[in-house]
Formats: structure tokens, C-alpha cells, sequence
């Protein structure tokens, strides 16, 4: 038995970056329609290995081959978000510990989602190692259900690969669809079962689709150095505010701000009040541009963000923001219904006269069943 699973990449819409990683607010994130998959089989030995689409075809382009004895596996630059899943998870479940000596897998991994493009795509294949060993080895769907794998994702990379990490990214793509999560009492991250799991309140029963256009700009970026940056600052000007009491330091203010965007966003987001939606979506681009102006970034969000962003606005669109970090990544914008494309028109000239040769505009869609796992021989 095999088993093929596809995962959808997701849009931050209103409230990042306070996903639990520079603050414990909420934010308005979708799941959408451009995916990372994976393939999963009995193996003798455990085979790991990236692919990578070509044309109609996969082009395998690294492998790796261990024992199972060998768990924890060694982290060395090589498939390390891979290894980090299948090491959190063997130190989690004692019932994989036991399965896992007894049977490898294979695992083979691929990718639609643009690397370092602000869309989650470094989760994507974290999630998807873990649900495919749930599925492969037939683990207690209760000891390891989605609210646990999507907990385990961010351990995995906070703990794991020491990458500074928030939530969102971790829960959207395995659950799908259009939600107000809440990250109340996670601001510091503590071990499983120690914090609450984040509440994720699905919106699209009421919101059919959002006229959504997302380019990504080609300008790679890291997101865990630049929440390596701003996190700390975040949590230094937190603590010393909870001591000295008083108005709150700029840090938390911005935090705050981004929060207030993602509550007031959601009310106008089921009215289907696009003009305010998008208003937020301005605001919540500012504050994020002017933290990291504040943190130390000289080109704030990041200068082809930026560009791009007051493109959009210049030709008609009602709101912008980036999606990830910033500093590269992808932006997105709200246009009116049924004005899309003159906004795809009006970024590819701005990409061509900026000399964004990476870019890639997306028409996506909501995306949501979020995991998808087929059964195969």
C-alpha cells in the first residue's frame, strides 16, 4: 500500500506577523490552490528524497538512505526539515518508535510552491512527512490527530532546525479553507500540551471566494532571520513594559495594531465589505513596514514589496500587503470583483521595468480540504 498526499500553501490575509511570533493575537489566513506533495511507501531501509517537477515529469534531484536504527537522523544541511519531522515525531510517539524498527518507507517529496516566496512552503513539507508516517504506519489517529501535527510542525522548526517560527503556516495548509485563528497564551512557545492549541475558526461557510491576485517577486527572502530579529525585540520590550507598567513600547503597539486589523477585518470580511477589508490590509501593510524600519530592516518590508504594493494601489486595487515575512516573498492584493486581470497587466509592467525577472503572478483560489491523502498500489 502507498499512499499520495498533496498539501495546499497559504496567505497570511490580515494580522501577521502576530501568529505567536512577535505577540499572541489572531490573524485571517487562507489555505490556497498551489500545493506540495509527497509519496509514501514500505521500504526496507528509510529513503528519503526531494523531487522536482519538470515539465509533466518528477526529476529526483537528492536521496538519501538510512537504517532505522540510525533515528534521530543527523541534521547536516541535507532534506533537514524532513529529517526534523521524522526525529519530533519519534520522540513523541512511542507507537512510531515501535512501528518504525520493525518497517521502513520511502518518502519522496516535491514541491509547486516557489521557494522563500512568503508562502509557507518549508511547513508544507514538515506536515507532510508527519501525516504520511500517521498514514503509512497506521499511528492512534487520536495521540496524533491535526491539532497535535500542526504543534509538532513548529517544534520542528523552532526546536528541531532552531528556526524562529510562528503558527499559521503550521495549522492553515493541513486544515484548509479561509480561518480566524487565535494564538492567545502561545507568545512563548512552551513545550506540547503546555499552551493552549491555536482556535481555528473557519470563515469561507460564509465567504464563496475573495478577489485575490498574489505575485511573488522572486527576491528570496528567510523568514526565521527576520523573525529572528524581530521576535526577540518583541518579547525584551514586552517583559521590561509588564515590569515598569505604563504605555506600551512600540514593539507591542505595532502587535496590536496588526491584531486590531485581523478582528475588525473579519467583521467586515462576512459582510463582504470589501472597501474596509482592504483599507486593513493597507494598515496592516504600514505597521508591518514601519516595525521593520523600527527593527532594523533599511528597505522596511522590503523594497520590491514595497514597488509592487504601491502598484497595486496605483492602479485600482483596494488593498495590499505582503504575505510572509518580508524583505522578498510575495505580495497580494484585493481588487474589485472582475478586476484581476488589469491588475496582473499593470504588475507585469512593473516587474519588467524593475528588472524582476523571478517574478510569478497567481490567480488563486481558497483552497478548502486542505491534506489530501489518496490510498494507491
Amino acid at each position: 500500500m502507498a499512499y499520495h498526499l498533496s498539501i495546499p500553501a497559504r496567505v497570511n490575509i490580515l494580522g501577521n506577523p502576530s501568529d505567536a511570533t512577535e505577540g499572541d493575537f489572531a490573524t485571517i489566513t487562507a489555505a490556497v490552490d498551489i500545493y506540495a506533495e509527497a509519496r509514501l511507501e514500505e521500504h526496507k531501509q528509510i529513503v528519503l528524497e526531494q523531487l522536482q517537477p519538470d515539465q509533466d515529469d518528477l526529476r529526483s534531484t537528492e536521496k538519501l538512505i538510512f537504517e532505522p536504527k540510525q533515528i534521530p537522523l543527523p541534521y547536516d544541511g541535507s532534506l533537514d526539515l524532513i529529517k526534523g519531522a521524522i526525529n519530533r515525531l519519534y520522540r513523541h510517539s512511542p507507537e512510531f518508535q515501535d512501528k518504525v524498527k520493525m518497517q521502513g518507507f520511502h518518502l519522496a517529496v516535491w514541491s509547486h510552491v516557489p521557494r522563500q516566496s512568503g508562502l509557507g512552503g518549508s511547513s508544507l513539507l514538515v506536515l507532510l512527512t508527519l501525516a504520511g508516517l500517521r498514514s503509512q504506519y497506521e499511528l492512534d489517529p487520536d495521540f496524533h490527530n491535526d491539532y497535535v501535527l500542526s504543534e509538532l510542525t513548529q517544534r520542528v522548526e523552532a526546536k528541531e532546525l532552531g528556526i524562529t517560527a510562528g503558527y499559521a503556516d503550521r495549522y492553515v495548509p493541513l486544515f484548509g479553507g479561509i480561518a480566524y485563528l487565535d494564538y492567545r497564551g502561545k507568545l512563548h512557545q512552551k513545550h506540547l500540551h503546555e499552551e493552549p492549541y491555536a482556535t481555528y475558526e473557519r470563515l469561507d461557510p460564509w465567504v464563496d471566494e475573495i478577489p485575490l491576485v498574489i505575485i511573488s517577486s522572486g527576491v528570496k527572502h528567510d523568514s526565521g532571520d527576520v523573525h529572528g530579529r524581530m521576535r526577540p525585540r518583541y518579547l525584551e520590550e514586552h517583559k521590561a513594559w509588564l515590569v515598569k507598567g505604563g504605555d506600551p513600547p512600540p514593539m507591542v503597539c505595532f502587535m496590536q495594531g496588526a491584531w486590531e486589523t485581523a478582528w475588525k477585518g473579519k467583521i467586515a470580511l462576512l459582510q463582504k465589505d470589501w472597501a474596509t477589508f482592504g483599507a486593513l490590509m493597507n494598515q496592516n501593510h504600514l505597521l508591518v513596514d514601519e516595525m521593520m524600519t523600527y527593527c532594523g530592516f533599511e528597505d522596511g518590508a522590503g523594497w520590491a514589496n514595497n514597488l509592487l504594493i504601491d502598484s497595486a494601489r496605483e492602479n485600482g486595487a483596494l488593498g495590499a500587503k505582503l504575505t510572509g515575512a518580508g524583505s522578498g516573498g510575495s505580495v497580494f492584493a484585493l481588487t474589485r470583483p472582475g478586476e484581476e486581470e488589469k491588475l496582473i497587466e499593470a504588475w507585469r509592467r512593473t516587474t519588467d521595468e524593475a528588472g524582476l525577472t523571478d517574478a510569478q503572478i497567481y490567480r488563486l483560489n481558497i483552497s478548502r480540504h486542505g491534506l489530501i491523502i489518496e490510498k494507491s498500489r
